[in-house]
């Protein structure tokens, strides 16, 4: 569905995502996703400090798993307990947006003393790289999201949401269709000012790292990672408001209009999600 609610439960934070690390794709398939821009693809660190992060990894992920993942599966029930009493509203998808905004906030808050650290190790070769990968992305996605034409970029909008929602639900009847379309074209040219914004937060991240051995390092770096609203552009802040107000009412409208065999599909498609969670090794052993 919209990018803060199919990734409902997906509540791992920036460190998890660093490195390519086999393990957690494991644990924690796609974890990774609720960051808007994590560092895996920009970052080449060496032995030494991949040990390191080997090291404080595992102990991040123990306290998530059995700190953080029971209330994931609380959050999932709210969520399942809306479906099945078909109270999918705006009042409790804000809700629900809030408690997911709270869990992303507080999982960030406890990596980002190991991401401090991690950056300020880092060498003038590492850096570089890193900020040559960002400008190699923003180069990427303008000609991925903002080449094409307005009007191919509302299509493509909507294909997306579309393949999304017949994920989560099964495939949409036409009247759904229609409403995903009409959603995407309520957004206009929402890509222009997600690119300006994603652009703008690396680049202040670039400017920080370049000071990593400052005394005020810490505390950039803390607001980049855990305050980023604070950091937004003023046209990117008022477009996501608009784009979280059109997400929900989409929502709304699409589980009004869907099927019992829909509503179905969802219900055990968050059912495996909670299992997923439940599996974990260390969920059980935190629970026994």
């Amino acid at each position: 569905m919209s990018r803060w609610f199919t990734r409902i439960a997906l509540l791992m934070a920036l460190l998890l995502t660093v490195t390519a690390c086999s393990r957690v794709g494991l644990a924690y398939r796609n974890l990774d996703l609720i960051i808007p821009w994590t560092l895996n693809d920009y970052l080449d660190i060496n032995g030494e400090q991949k040990d390191w992060f080997n090291d404080r990894l595992n102990e991040h992920l123990n306290w998530h798993c059995t700190t953080q993942l029971p209330g994931y599966l609380d959050w999932l029930d709210r969520l399942k307990n809306m479906v099945q009493t078909n109270q999918v509203t705006d009042q409790a998808l804000q809700q629900r947006t809030r408690e997911a905004k709270a869990a992303i906030a507080e999982t960030a808050r406890e990596i980002t003393p190991s991401a401090i650290e991690l950056l300020q190790g880092l060498n003038d070769d590492q850096v570089a790289d890193m900020d040559a990968a960002f400008v190699k992305d923003q180069r990427k996605r303008q000609q991925q999201y903002l080449k094409p034409t307005l009007q191919q970029q509302i299509q493509e909008r909507s294909e997306r949401m579309e393949k999304r929602l017949n994920d989560w639900l099964g495939p949409l009847s036409e009247t759904q269709r229609q409403r995903v379309q009409a959603w995407s074209r309520a957004l206009g040219d929402q890509n222009q000012q997600w690119i300006a914004n994603r652009a703008h937060w690396q680049n202040q991240f670039s400017e920080a790292v370049a000071q990593r051995h400052s005394p005020d390092f810490p505390k950039r770096i803390e607001q980049l990672l855990v305050d980023r609203e604070s950091l937004w552009t003023p046209a990117y802040r008022q477009a996501f408001d608009k784009t979280e107000a059109q997400a929900r009412s989409l929502l709304v409208d699409v589980m009004a209009d869907s099927t019992p065999t829909q509503r179905e599909h969802l219900l055990r498609k968050i059912d495996r999600v909670k299992k997923d969670f439940s599996d974990l090794k260390c969920l059980k052993a935190a629970r026994s």
